[in-house]
């Protein structure tokens, strides 16, 4: 190649910081962030709630309502962002969070609370994937894993004060104002969304194959099929807050929840997902694992620790902010401009959270490794950053503006039927040893939660990239 004329000027690698995308990067974050204080508020809110209206007995349905309608939600926003583009998902979504927390900050009984939760899964759901469609339309795919980056990193300040904030305004002014603060909030971070929103109404729409016209039909078919299972998912939570006092009809809820969910799983998942054929299905197949290994030890590793090491709750607690932290930093990792090969990224992470579930398994086998095993934790974690982001690099990056929205919805909704497949059967077993669950219940969870981590990483062999 010949020397550059005197006419021709570098061309500037693109920056997230830079001016075409500021708007994007601040607007997504805020959102990102708002949504994050909100999850992390209800946690802290809800028992101050259900004690005044009165109604300790619809605390699971506040908790599980939620979980439910997200799911539908994923099945809508998908479709609805390849046919029409993100901007009229993310406008319903914005709109549906608003109404979610007028309807619980104003509420008058637990049936409004309870309504406004299932409107905020229903929300959720549809800024997940309206968001990571506009990023996918509006931001060169060099700066993806930056973007995401930064996604992780907007949890830690609301995992690590947001319930202090919340208790104080709940103590301070009522908790009504968690609700109604965040709906002021949503305001400024709707407009900074703007010109990424106007942006993305100027990209010109996508032509539509016959192929693409038959995908879009399928996964129009497999609607009903996503319903069937936001409601067993919505089933199995109750049923497992009741089994200790309803041994067979809640175990028998589960077990038929579990089926539905199984069949509905291979009717809404992407052909070829549970065969690991090479490309997008696996990727499908790797986010399901993986968050199944994941969150199937963070949920119990607080519990672990009070029953065997008699941790007090707040000291209990540093496992969330240990997930928190180390969380963002894998993520922020995996932004780097490293030149690794993506996929070699996710090997990396999966590499990571297999060794360091193992080591978090020595908190339930030995009573004198405490730190051994929060070391453990806190590789796992790592682990989990650079996955979870490297996986949302890899759906955008084998997708097009054709079906951006359907994997996007895809892999969402494997993470979520995964993560509660195995928060039911890793609850049943612990409830069958509820009055004193030995050792053997938790290394049981943490090795399976490894054992997973490990099939995530053989599966992440098949997945091949378009590059």
């Amino acid at each position: 190649m010949g020397p550059m004329s005197a006419t021709e000027v570098p061309t500037k690698p693109p920056r997230l910081f830079s001016g075409p995308h500021l708007p994007l990067v601040f607007g997504a974050v805020a959102l990102v962030t708002l949504g994050a204080f909100e999850n992390r508020a209800v946690g802290t809110a809800l028992p101050t709630m259900v004690r005044e209206f009165d109604a300790l007995g619809l605390f699971g349905l506040a908790n599980a309502a939620p979980n439910a309608s997200y799911l539908v939600a994923l099945a809508i926003a998908g479709q609805w962002a390849d046919r029409r583009g993100p901007i009229p998902a993310l406008r319903a979504g914005a709109i549906a969070f608003a109404l979610a927390q007028l309807l619980v900050g104003t509420a008058q009984g637990m049936p409004m609370v309870v309504a406004g939760r299932l409107l905020s899964g229903l929300a959720e759901g549809l800024l997940d994937v309206a968001l990571m469609v506009l990023v996918a339309r509006t931001l060169p795919a060099v700066l993806r894993p930056r973007m995401f980056s930064l996604f992780a990193a907007m949890w830690i300040l609301p995992s690590v004060a947001g319930p202090v904030l919340t208790g104080f305004v709940t103590e301070q002014v009522g908790w009504r104002w968690v609700f109604l603060g965040a709906v002021a909030l949503l305001v400024p971070s709707w407009f900074l969304l703007q010109p990424a929103m106007r942006l993305s109404k100027r990209t010109p729409a996508p032509e539509r194959s016959t192929e693409d016209a038959a995908a879009l039909t399928a996964w129009r078919a497999a609607m009903p099929w996503a319903f069937g299972a936001s409601v067993a998912l919505f089933s199995m939570t109750l049923a497992g807050d009741q089994l200790e006092r309803h041994h067979f009809l809640a175990g028998l809820t589960i077990l038929v929840s579990l089926l539905v969910l199984g069949v509905a799983a291979v009717r809404v998942m992407p052909a070829g997902t549970f065969v690991l054929r090479r490309g997008f299905p696996s990727v499908v197949a790797v986010r399901g694992l993986t968050g199944a290994a994941f969150a199937g030890t963070g949920a119990y590793l607080p519990l672990l620790l009070t029953l065997r090491y008699d941790f007090s709750p707040s000291h209990a607690g540093v496992t969330l902010s240990i997930t928190g932290v180390s969380w963002a930093f894998g993520s922020w990792l995996q932004g780097r401009d490293h030149g690794i090969q993506r996929v070699t990224v996710l090997r990396t992470g999966l590499t990571l959270m297999t060794v360091g579930l193992a080591g978090t398994s020595l908190l339930a086998w030995t009573d004198g490794l405490i730190w051994l095993g929060l070391i453990g934790w806190t590789v796992a974690g790592i682990g989990m950053g650079l996955s979870s982001s490297s996986l949302s690099v890899l759906t955008l990056g084998l997708s097009d503006d054709n079906n951006s929205g359907r994997n996007v919805s895809a892999a969402q909704m494997a993470g979520t039927m995964s993560i509660a497949t195995a928060l039911a059967v890793s609850g049943t077993l612990l409830a069958l040893e509820a009055d004193a669950p030995g050792a053997w219940v938790f290394g049981a969870i943490i090795a399976t939660s490894a054992g997973l981590a490990l099939a995530a990483l053989g599966a992440a062999n098949r997945i091949r990239t378009k590059q």
